[in-house]
């Protein structure tokens, strides 16, 4: 039997390069599911994105889904990507294991926790407060540069890196300081800052208030005495206040304290983030 993908209609591309095609799945011209590929615009044109991939209930566990993902590469291919990127919610164990077995490797998770009616109290002698202006421009000459190597450390290339950096500022702190509904907290012990955490309103669930943890830093001096879990639990603080019920976050999968920091305060895998290179 020969599995193909049918394109549904004609590949779409904003004005900025962003494309995205939908496809049946198609065994021997039958449709049996389908597909829906695109570039992600915080990646750059050369990073294709499976945005979903579906094969019907009869069909399953028949190796559909791993020839449509096949085919799916080689359009990507045909676009010009040079990587393609996956998602899967935590419970998809089969498409885990689907993507684990085409050469993906996890890249990063996003994480939730159920926030309790209080949040944690700080250690003794621990204070915390708002981050000055000044701070936040020393923050964010840095953040930038900082962000940007995160990324290229794990395959993006500086070009991708850079683009997916400014894209996120625009995006979250179009007013910096200012934005509505993100709050940076400094941590300070013996009257020296020694981390920080900036957390915004963000819906995680539709109808549910909610906030997101988008960073937290220790200072390099100051890491293995408990203020990276302190700052966390002024992030709940924070949350708190906006009626918030859940918290999330993103690590990447390679940042094995912090995976373990944030498993150990009761947060839980929701979606896993894959990449494969595309040779």
């Amino acid at each position: 039997m020969t599995t193909t993908l049918r394109p549904t209609g004609p590949r779409q591309e904003t004005p900025d390069g962003v494309k995205s095609r939908t496809y049946q799945v198609c065994v021997n011209g039958r449709p049996v599911g389908a597909v829906e590929l695109g570039t992600d615009p915080a990646f750059g044109p050369t990073a294709g994105v499976v945005h979903a991939l579906r094969i019907d209930e009869p069909d399953r566990r028949r190796g559909r889904g791993t020839v449509a993902a096949l085919a799916a590469e080689e359009v990507l291919r045909g676009w010009g990507c040079r990587q393609v990127l996956a998602s899967a919610p935590a419970g998809a164990e089969a498409a885990g294991h689907m993507l684990t077995a085409l050469g993906y490797g996890e890249r990063s998770r996003n994480m939730v926790k159920d926030l309790p009616p209080a949040a944690p109290r700080l250690p003794a002698g621990v204070t915390e407060r708002a981050m000055t202006a000044a701070e936040f421009g020393q923050w964010s000459a840095d953040a930038d540069a900082h962000f940007a190597a995160n990324w290229a450390r794990r395959g993006m290339t500086g070009e991708q890196a850079r683009a997916k950096a400014e894209a996120s500022r625009r995006q979250n702190l179009p007013d910096g300081l200012a934005t509505p509904g993100a709050v940076f907290r400094v941590l300070v012990a013996g009257g020296v800052a020694v981390g920080r955490v900036w957390t915004a309103r963000q819906e995680l669930t539709p109808g549910s208030p909610g906030a997101y943890v988008y960073e937290v830093e220790v200072a390099a001096g100051s890491r293995g005495q408990g203020y990276g879990r302190a700052l966390m639990g002024v992030a709940e603080g924070v949350a708190l206040g906006w009626d918030a019920t859940a918290l999330g976050l993103h690590v990447f999968a390679d940042n094995t304290p912090a995976v373990r920091l944030y498993t150990s305060l009761g947060y839980r895998v929701t979606v896993r983030h894959f990449v494969k290179q595309l040779i």
